[in-house]
């Protein structure tokens, strides 16, 4: 992950651009590889770890009727965190990741089911992933796909 995370902060700096996080399954894994960057702070914001719908409700506005119809773990709930997140922390853009790390996901769901969010200079998408291996490869793997989105968005953003 480590070059993605160095050019995503290297972008928001030339851009002046502030980024947030709002994370359930990779429990502050984005928000802890951005900062990791010397001179990050220039540029995150805040991390929001949203584990419990709970926390997606209260800290980033999250519908509970979202939560009801389409669960924690979906692409509604995905793009409802990112453009929270954006909103609460007054940033420019936010990544969102919620999903199934295992051992199992207690909904018949597979293990590894991810959503990432990505909401970008008013512009917002959604992936859906099923990543494989062990809890910690599954979250490591989310994380860094989450970092490598934001930084395509603004790569395309930057050619417009």
């Amino acid at each position: 992950m480590d070059r993605c995370e160095t050019k995503l902060v290297e972008i928001l700096r030339q851009r002046q651009l502030q980024m947030t996080t709002v994370e359930s399954c990779t429990g502050g894994m984005v928000a802890a590889a951005v900062t990791s960057v010397p001179g990050s702070s220039e540029v995150f914001q805040r991390g929001f770890v949203t584990y419990c719908d709970r926390a997606k409700q209260e800290l980033v506005g999250v519908r509970q009727t979202t939560l009801e119809q389409y669960t924690a773990v979906s692409a509604q709930t995905a793009q409802e965190m990112a453009e929270g997140g954006a909103r609460a922390a007054l940033a420019d853009c936010c990544v969102s990741v919620t999903g199934y790390a295992g051992p199992d996901s207690g909904s018949g769901e597979p293990v590894g089911l991810v959503y990432i969010g990505c909401f970008c200079c008013g512009r917002v998408e959604v992936e859906e992933h099923h990543f494989i291996g062990e809890r910690q490869e599954i979250r490591e793997q989310a994380a860094g796909r989450a970092i490598a989105l934001l930084l395509e968005m603004l790569t395309e953003s930057e050619k417009n």
